[in-house]
């Protein structure tokens, strides 16, 4: 079992639990990674921090560098993109069965708050999930149920120390921002508790949606999905469904024979009521969307891999 360990105070608690929670019984091999961006001179001290502790509580510890040119936006984003490559490198390496971070309660209202803002959908507003997967190896996040201040006093009480990074509190991360807004959210009743609340309800609500995109998937496809299409829905099987259902399988169909991954949530609903309207007025329509084309012709929407740009090499794959 890999644990993802910083060396700030959530990691630091979730290393400290994690070697108390093996103890002697026949629990999985711990080995402990601190991933060094490069960003901060203080990170190679602090890798060493974990790595000191680690050793005192009887874990493995690894260190593992993000190299190469930082980009100059973004910054947080890329960082966590390369933090989880290298994590998932390292765990395929060892053949850990799964990655264990150390999300807080605390973490799960950000997270809520930080997609609200951006317009995410109902699966993004679900938030931090329990349990997930990236690039077919598990992550685990057992202590997401527990506020940030349950794991300072943990540590206080074991008088371990930690790291403080100073960018947590950056006022140009829009998540900081977010955080700073907590106390005067708790004062209205919003606080983390709550806010998580809603995230494990939505959750519950996402997992019954996808559930009912699954059935109508086999109801309204016809034939099997071909990567990079063409793939094709019936259109009054398509557009009788929920809308919500409906979005989210003409969204898979996209994401399945385009090649960009997955799309804005506003685009994909607008090309879902202009193929609807399309539908209702008896119209053939053409979109694209997504490294995809979606189209409606007569009783069908077809969707398949859009033709490269003038002058890229290759070709579209399938017609219709």
């Amino acid at each position: 079992m890999l644990l993802a360990v910083s060396g700030g105070p959530d990691s630091t608690a979730l290393l400290l639990l994690a070697a108390r929670w093996r103890g002697k019984r026949a629990a999985p091999d711990l080995v402990a990674a601190t991933v060094d961006h490069g960003l901060r001179r203080e990170a190679k001290k602090e890798a060493a921090a974990v790595a000191k502790l680690a050793k005192k509580l009887g874990v493995a510890h690894r260190t593992l560098k993000w190299s190469g040119r930082k980009p100059a936006t973004a910054v947080q984003e890329a960082a966590r993109t390369a933090r989880y490559g290298l994590l998932v490198g390292l765990a395929r390496k060892i053949r850990a069965d799964a990655i264990v971070t150390a999300h807080t309660r605390d973490d799960q209202a950000e997270t809520v708050l930080h997609r609200l803002a951006r317009g995410s959908g109902l699966a993004g507003l679900a938030g931090i999930r329990r349990k997930s997967e990236r690039e077919g190896v598990a992550l685990l996040r057992p202590l997401l149920d527990l506020p940030k201040t349950r794991l300072l006093a943990t540590l206080s009480a074991a008088k371990t120390p930690f790291a403080d990074d100073p960018t947590n509190r950056d006022p140009r991360y829009l998540r900081t921002r977010m955080r700073a807004l907590a106390p005067q959210l708790a004062a209205e009743g919003l606080d983390a508790g709550r806010l998580a609340g809603v995230a494990h309800r939505l959750g519950r609500a996402d997992t019954a949606i996808e559930a009912a995109v699954c059935e109508a998937k086999s109801r309204v496809s016809r034939g099997a999905w071909p990567k990079a299409g063409p793939i094709e829905l019936d259109a009054a099987g398509l557009f009788a469904l929920p809308a919500e259902v409906g979005i989210r399988l003409l969204g898979g169909a996209v994401r399945a024979a385009g090649d960009t991954g997955r799309v804005e949530l506003a685009k994909l609903e607008a090309l879902y009521d202009e193929l609807a309207a399309a539908a209702a007025a008896n119209q053939r329509i053409k979109r694209s969307l997504g490294g995809a084309v979606a189209a409606l012709e007569g009783t069908r929407v077809a969707v398949l891999r859009a033709p490269p740009r003038r002058g890229a090499p290759g070709s579209a794959k399938g017609r219709w």
